[in-house]
């Protein structure tokens, strides 16, 4: 299982703008990670595919700014790829969960999408990469469900 840790990723301190009733009722401590989260969900018969971004992070989930709106109740699998100068490669981390809110946001930034993990979040090994000067695309990784 890969921890994150708050030293080292490029995040800002956590948010103490919540009050205390709000820390007590987190059961996981949330990170301000904003990278690029690739998420596959299932509207209808299809699998769709988004590219969102992460507001925080935590063991239990992740809210991401999302351009279009994700149902409340609908399940996703996604790819989060953490890039930074205090890594030599990025670091892909990979995980499955529900929709449990859903926030409208400023037209700019679409809808905030929250995700409940079922299963911790992990690192993965096995990433299709393309050459630097092309898009950078994830094959689905082993083991994670496509939707």
């Amino acid at each position: 299982m890969f921890l994150i840790q708050a030293r080292g990723l490029g995040t800002d301190r956590q948010d103490n703008t919540a009050d205390s009733t709000a820390r007590q009722e987190r059961k996981y401590r949330r990170l301000k990670l904003r990278y690029t989260v690739h998420v596959e969900f299932r509207p209808s018969e299809l699998v769709s595919e988004v590219d969102t971004v992460s507001r925080n992070v935590s063991a239990g989930g992740l809210l991401l700014e999302a351009p279009l709106l994700l149902r409340q109740g609908s399940s996703v699998s996604f790819v989060m790829i953490v890039r930074g100068s205090q890594f030599v490669h990025p670091i892909e981390l990979a995980g499955e969960g529900d929709v449990v809110r859903v926030e409208p946001g400023a037209p700019e930034a679409g809808f905030g999408i929250a995700v409940k993990c079922i299963s911790p979040i992990r690192q993965i090994e096995h990433y299709s990469r393309c050459s630097s000067s092309e898009a950078v695309r994830p094959a689905w990784p082993p083991g994670l469900s496509r939707l």
